[in-house]
């Protein structure tokens, strides 16, 4: 097993975590098992994550601060590990969709992951069957921090019919994800519409696809394939995902519209009844 003093620094932002945490309680003369104590955890996590065996959460490294005295030092290290969390390949998406202004995204399948609820978002991600399940839900939800923000970008989602009715994680899941979506859509800065299952053919067929706009650069467009993602700057792309996420807008219920049929699908195929197998149709 490696020992923390073989840990470089350097070498990663979980390294670095590793390293500082293991330095910062020795300085206050702390073993493992008092500074668990302190802040509500075992010292065994505390040597896991000072070895980088486990990846620390924003809730316990917002404990550490306050325990330590670090002046957030531990919450601000604690985002770029969650973000060294995400595959290589997302990266890149994931550092433009926290500068973009204004997004755009129409979703064929899931929910989309700034939306999404943590057991939503863990019964997705566990379909990948990662070697850190919970590194990467950690990290899924530390992305949506920017709708938090004092001014989140503007955001509108198109979600097809077909999300409502995909029961992923089982009934109470999708129960409240559903219901974070009805929340999601009374805030001002957020729109979230339903491309209804009548509509048939449509201008998006071919998949999801995410527009992010910017102060002072170009539009990006983002797909993804079963492998990674992909972006581009294409002045002919990004006019094509416009015209055809117009279409999309036109061809969706409205707002108010959309919130009901998602009100009514959360209440008749995901409210309680006795039978537990009912959630397992599709």
């Amino acid at each position: 097993m490696a020992n923390v003093q073989s840990l470089d620094p350097s070498a990663s932002p979980l390294d670095y975590y590793g390293w500082e945490l293991r330095r910062q309680r020795e300085a206050h003369g702390l073993r493992q098992g008092q500074l668990g104590e302190i802040i509500f955890c075992t010292g065994s996590l505390i040597g896991q994550i000072e070895t980088t065996k486990k990846v620390p959460t924003r809730d316990f490294s917002e404990r550490l601060d306050v325990a330590l005295g670090t002046d957030g030092v531990f919450s601000r290290l604690v985002g770029l590990v969650l973000r060294s969390q995400l595959p290589t390949w997302f990266q890149p998406y994931a550092e433009m969709e926290a500068r973009a202004t204004y997004i755009s995204t129409y979703q064929a399948q899931l929910v989309y992951g700034l939306l999404q609820t943590e057991e939503y978002a863990r019964a997705v991600l566990a379909t990948g069957m990662p070697d850190d399940l919970e590194g990467l839900v950690a990290a899924r939800m530390e992305r949506q921090r920017i709708l938090e923000r004092e001014q989140p970008p503007l955001a509108w989602a198109i979600l097809d019919e077909a999300v409502l009715h995909r029961p992923i994680g089982g009934r109470e899941v999708m129960r409240n994800q559903l219901g974070r979506l009805l929340e999601f859509g009374k805030h001002r800065w957020m729109r979230i519409q339903v491309l209804p299952f009548l509509t048939g053919e449509h201008s998006s067929l071919d998949g999801s696809f995410t527009v992010m706009r910017f102060d002072d650069d170009p539009d990006v467009i983002y797909t993804e394939d079963l492998i990674s993602g992909h972006m581009t700057a294409s002045p002919e792309t990004v006019r094509e995902a416009a015209s055809r996420y117009a279409h999309l807008q036109a061809a969706a219920l409205s707002v108010g519209e959309s919130a009901a049929l998602i009100a009514r699908v959360m209440e008749e195929r995901y409210g309680n009844r006795d039978d537990p197998d009912q959630c397992a149709v599709a």
